[in-house]
């Protein structure tokens, strides 16, 4: 495959979880099990960490994590990506979100199967079947996919809805992982935030809104994205049953 460049935005402050990179999980920063489970992944030609603090990017490199500075003014992950684009040249660039330690290098490897199979592909993502109460909270992002696997809609309500009551309804969480060919991240870049992105909350909506189509894959690995301490205590929990990040 071309080359491919694995990106883990991260940013310290955060409204609900102040300091959440640096945040220890068995001891140890969530940045580093970000790090350590996504390098498993065999497709990714280089890894590093992008961050606008200093504590974080010091951290990295007295860990031999390797990491760039970028700008404060970055409003999300994926600008954060295009600034590094800037300097680290590739064809396709993966965003391993700084809050998503239960990572795995499958997760990484199916979004760019599309790549492999299709060259067509501009942007690919993942998604999880969840069950319905779990799909009723705005919390976790729904996605709505063609017969192809391309996503028609992303929203933090009900999607589909189940008009008629049937109760057979299989709903998808969004994973917020992504895999970018260099020209769509220029696009991204290119393109003001969109209506719907801003009703929303959702960036990946600039890319509907704009014609630039996503692939959806399917897993089977759910993820806990840490936004709160009550999912802190979730992933501490989950890697205390597996015996640490090693084991998955």
């Amino acid at each position: 495959m071309s080359k491919v460049l694995g990106v883990i935005p991260a940013r310290l402050e955060s409204q609900r979880l102040p300091r959440k990179p640096m945040r220890t999980i068995g001891g140890q920063p969530m940045i580093a099990w970000v790090y350590e489970r996504a390098r498993r992944a065999a497709c990714l030609h280089q890894l590093l960490v992008a961050t606008d603090s200093v504590e974080i990017f010091d951290y990295c490199r007295k860990s031999n994590i390797p990491a760039q500075m970028t700008s404060a003014a970055h409003r999300s992950g994926t600008d954060r990506i295009v600034e590094v684009m800037s300097r680290e040249p590739a064809d396709i660039y993966v965003n391993i979100q700084g809050d998503e330690p239960m990572v795995t290098a499958e997760h990484i490897e199916l979004m760019l199967k599309p790549f492999r199979e299709n060259p067509d592909t501009e942007v690919s993502t993942l998604k999880v079947a969840i069950e319905p109460e779990e799909a009723r909270s705005p919390n976790n992002v729904k996605v709505v996919t063609d017969a192809r696997g391309r996503a028609l809609y992303f929203s933090r309500a009900l999607i589909p809805h189940d008009r008629d009551g049937a109760g057979v309804v299989q709903y998808y969480k969004h994973l917020g992982f992504y895999a970018y060919t260099a020209a769509a991240l220029e696009r991204f870049a290119s393109l003001p935030p969109s209506s719907l992105e801003q009703l929303e909350k959702l960036e990946q909506l600039r890319f509907l809104e704009n014609g630039v189509s996503l692939t959806v894959v399917e897993t089977a690995d759910d993820t806990i994205g840490v936004d709160t301490e009550e999912d802190l205590k979730k992933v501490e929990e989950y890697f205390r049953r597996l015996g640490g990040p090693e084991k998955r």
